[in-house]
């Protein structure tokens, strides 16, 4: 169990080159509305430089992929969406695909931190459960 008394599911981390993510970016246009969502593009486009808060948003993405136990593309980039609470703490949301794999897993929340430096970007997932629901196999 964690602080909160849910149950531990999954964790995944993820760590990204920042200056390799932002050449990516750079040569293929289109990348960035194909991995992020338009608040999340509208998000990391408020800062002088965006490409370090879409490393962090990207290495969410693939956080929850492995918190899940599945590899790359099970489920569109776009399906996880990284979120900010008034205080400005990041959470997630889930659609589509990512959604119904989560709920297949019993997942009922999830918990997020994400950092950077000038070089790296990193992201860490949590998902957990309520251990007073039904389980997957229930």
């Amino acid at each position: 169990m964690n602080a909160y008394g849910g149950l531990v599911v999954g964790i995944g981390s993820d760590l990204v080159e920042i200056p390799r993510f932002r050449l990516a970016l750079e040569r293929r246009p289109k990348l960035a509305e194909r991995l992020f969502s338009d608040d999340e593009r509208a998000y990391a486009d408020r800062f002088r430089e965006p490409a370090p808060h879409l490393a962090a948003r990207f290495g969410a993405k693939e956080a929850v992929m492995k918190a899940l136990g599945v590899g790359l593309w099970k489920f569109a980039m776009r399906d996880v969406e990284v979120v900010r609470l008034r205080s400005g703490q990041p959470r997630l949301a889930l659609h589509g695909k990512a959604a119904a794999l989560a709920e297949a897993r019993g997942v009922t929340g999830w918990e997020l931190t994400l950092t950077h430096s000038d070089f790296m970007a990193m992201a860490v997932a949590v998902a957990t459960a309520d251990p007073a629901a039904p389980g997957p196999d229930a």
